[in-house]
C-alpha cells in the first residue's frame, strides 16, 4: 500500500543536523546534546535551553549531532585499540559461529528491496530505552528517516528525547563508511573482505572494536541480502563472540543473542529463533561500575518496522 504523507511532521527546515554514522556514537551525550540544543537555539533566535541530565557514561545510544561538534569531540574521546578489553584474546565460540552462520543465510534469502530510488528513504519504528542519571529511561517509540543515498534531508521522531521532527540536513560529502542504502550496496559481499573493512571502520570510529560497528548497521540501516549475510559471517570471525539461546528484546521477544562483553558491559544483538532475522540490542553490565551496579540494563531496544518509503515524515 502506497505510504501516506503524516500532517503531523512540519515542512519547514529545521537545523543542520544527522544522525551519527556507523561507531561515532560512543560520544559523552551530555556534551553533544547541550551542543545541539545551543546550535538550535542561535537558529532560532531562541534563548538557550537547559543543559541535558547529566548521563553516568557514555554510550551507544543513536543521538543527533552537528557534524563539527560530533568530530571536535571525536578527536579526544575514541582511541583506537585492536578489540579492546576483556575480549581481546577470547575466541568466538563455536555455538555464536554456527548461529552466524544460519543468521547469514537467512538475511541471504530474505528479499531485497525493489526499484529502490535515491530520493526515497529508509523508514526505521523502534522501541528504546537507555541508560541516563536515574536509572533506565522509559520504553518510548522512536521513528527515523534515513535517505537512500544519503543526500536528502532526513527525519528523526522521538519526543521524549526532545528529538520531535527534527530535519536531518546530510553531511556532505559522504564519507565512506556511511550506513545509506547506496554505500551499504557497495560493500563486500565476501566475508574475508567485509571484515577487513569492518576492522578498518573500527580503528577510525569505533574505538577499534568491530563488534561495534556491527551493531550500529544492523541497528537503523537497511542493509541488502548479499553485504547482509557477509556482515554476519564477518561478525563469526570477532575475537569473544558468545551465544546467548533465550534473550528478550524490548518488546518481549524471545530470540537468540550474539553477544561480546567488553570492559564490564555485554552487548546482545538479539535475532528471532526461528527466522533469524534481527529484532534488537540489549547492554547489561557485567560488573560493579562507578555509573552503574552489576546486571544494570544500559539499553533494550526492539525494531518493529523497516521499510523504504518514499518521503520523510511517510509511514508504511
Amino acid at each position: 500500500m502506497k505510504s501516506q504523507a503524516d500532517p503531523d511532521f512540519p515542512t519547514s527546515p529545521s537545523p543542520s543536523e544527522r544522525d551519527l554514522p556507523p561507531g561515532r556514537h560512543l560520544l559523552l551525550r551530555e556534551h553533544l546534546m547541550t551542543e545541539i540544543r545551543q546550535s538550535e537555539s542561535k537558529t532560532r533566535a531562541e534563548a538557550p535551553e537547559p543543559a541535558a541530565p547529566r548521563r553516568r557514561k557514555p554510550w551507544l545510544r543513536p543521538v543527533l549531532v552537528a557534524g563539527a561538534v560530533a568530530a571536535s569531540v571525536a578527536a579526544g574521546l575514541l582511541v583506537a585499540s585492536p578489540f579492546g578489553g576483556d575480549s581481546a584474546e577470547a575466541a568466538p565460540s563455536k555455538e555464536a559461529v554456527a548461529m552466524l552462520k544460519e543468521i547469514a543465510a537467512a538475511a541471504k534469502r530474505s528479499p531485497a528491496p525493489k526499484d529502490v530510488r535515491d530520493d526515497q528513504f529508509t523508514y526505521i519504528k523502534s522501541k528504546v530505552a537507555y541508560s541516563s542519571e536515574g536509572g533506565l529511561d522509559p520504553l518510548h517509540q522512536r521513528e527515523i528517516w534515513l535517505s537512500v543515498d544519503g543526500r536528502h534531508t532526513g527525519l528523526l521522531h522521538e519526543p521524549v528525547n526532545d528529538h520531535k521532527n527534527v530535519r536531518m540536513k546530510p553531511e556532505l560529502p559522504l564519507a565512506d563508511y556511511d550506513s545509506n542504502y547506496r554505500n551499504l550496496e557497495k560493500l563486500p559481499t565476501d566475508p574475508v573482505n567485509m571484515f577487513d573493512w569492518l576492522n578498518k571502520v573500527a580503528d577510525r570510529d569505533s574505538n577499534g572494536k568491530p563488534f561495534v560497528v556491527v551493531g550500529d548497521i544492523t541497528r537503523e540501516a537497511l542493509m541488502p541480502p548479499e553485504q547482509a549475510a557477509a556482515l554476519y559471517l564477518a561478525a563469526a570471525k570477532i575475537p569473544g563472540v558468545e551465544l546467548d539461546d533465550d534473550a528478550v528484546d524490548a518488546a518481549g521477544r524471545h530470540g537468540v543473542a550474539i553477544t561480546w562483553e567488553n570492559d564490564g558491559e555485554r552487548s546482545e544483538l538479539i535475532f528471532d529463533k526461528k527466522t533469524k532475522a534481527y529484532l534488537g540490542e540489549r547492554s547489561v553490565l557485567t560488573e560493579d561500575k562507578p555509573f552503574g551496579k552489576k546486571g544494570e540494563v544500559l539499553a533494550n531496544t526492539a525494531v518493529l518496522e523497516r521499510k523504504v518509503v518514499d518521503k520523510a515524515g511517510e509511514r508504511p
